[in-house]
């Protein structure tokens, strides 16, 4: 064991740049350290370049669910992570800080991937993961994780190959490749920022800071909608499903034909106010036609989990109307254009 660690970790400190793609890094903390950058400073015309940069990335976490890179002022880039925590936690509003950490995490992971094995390694040591380079030539797998850094950081992560019962398990350890690696790396990522985020009390923020917070509170209402940042009840409500939706539910749970704008709608519908994608699939298992991979694929896809990341919403009930959805309507439906509107509608009104 002593032979393999330095091998495993004797290579070059983090890069400025690595600092900049990677914001939550211990080595990037104590680098802005150095910067002495206070924020009462934010207000003088000389940090704007980093103010802007913050504004941008907690934009682009509402607007992309990503944020990107920019290379060209690694120091303002590095600089502007710290900021954009800051905004983001200034808004007060726990859906836009959630997107922001998820948003980070996706691009911390979308980099991490292509990042050689040692590097990787050196990420993982920021969370005290133990996590190895796999020397057994007879293991397909790149890396071997502990498994309870594993477990922990699978918790949210859904279907069947992130079950432990489907990995190689060996000596407490799990065999993994790098990219499983960089995705469960991501998940730390997001619980790390999220935590940064969680602040009881909000201190006095410069007048400068909130007035921005406001935009991105106002920008988030206009691109995402007011519906979607208040979030739905835990508890699914059936009775509160409109009655093109009740109707498609039936219908999949007797195993009758669904057309396939019918399965797109229930499903999305499903997803978006909150049940799981496990049990969505579970439904469909009534269907003649039933096939387990593609219907897995078919729904993380639609719950953004696989592909473009981007959560689908039902098509409005005009469209639902158009292709013979829209059934059994009532009057609240003359009133609402969406059925997500009708199910929010529905259960304040009670």
């Amino acid at each position: 064991m002593t032979r393999d660690k330095p091998m495993q970790y004797a290579f070059a400190k983090f890069t400025k740049n690595d600092l900049a793609k990677y914001p939550f890094l211990k080595e990037t903390t104590e680098y802005i350290r150095t910067l002495d950058l206070k924020i009462e400073d934010l207000s003088n015309p000389e940090f704007a370049k980093i103010l802007e940069r913050a504004k941008e990335r907690v934009e682009e976490a509402i607007l992309y669910a990503i944020v990107t890179r920019e290379k060209r002022n690694e120091d303002v880039e590095i600089s502007s992570f710290p900021i954009a925590i800051m905004l983001a936690t200034a808004t007060g509003n726990s859906f836009i800080k959630k997107r922001y950490a998820l948003a980070e995490a996706k691009q911390a992971y979308n980099d991490m991937k292509f990042e050689p094995k040692e590097k990787i390694l050196k990420i993982a040591q920021n969370f005290n993961w133990k996590l190895t380079l796999n020397k057994n030539p007879q293991i397909p797998y790149e890396f071997a994780l502990n498994f309870t850094d594993y477990l922990r950081n699978t918790t949210h992560l859904k279907g069947k190959k992130w079950k432990l019962v489907n990995k190689l398990l060996s000596n407490g350890k799990v065999y993994i490749t790098k990219t499983e690696v960089a995705r469960l790396l991501s998940e730390e990522v997001r619980r790390h920022i999220e935590k940064k985020l969680e602040i009881k009390t909000l201190p006095k923020f410069p007048q400068k800071i909130t007035e921005i917070a406001e935009k991105i509170k106002k920008l988030t209402v206009e691109k995402i909608g007011k519906s979607e940042i208040e979030g739905f009840p835990k508890e699914i409500d059936k009775t509160a499903f409109p009655p093109c939706i009740k109707a498609l539910y039936k219908a999949v749970s007797s195993g009758r034909h669904l057309s396939h704008i019918g399965r797109f709608t229930l499903t999305s519908f499903l997803i978006n106010i909150g049940m799981p994608p496990e049990n969505v699939i579970e439904l469909f298992k009534n269907f003649s036609d039933y096939n387990e991979r593609m219907t897995r694929y078919q729904v993380e896809h639609i719950a953004g989990e696989r592909g473009s990341r981007t959560r689908y919403k039902p098509p409005k009930c005009e469209t639902l109307k158009t292709h013979s959805v829209c059934t059994n309507s009532d009057g609240l439906c003359e009133k609402i254009h969406h059925p997500l509107a009708y199910y929010r509608r529905k259960i304040y009104k009670k």
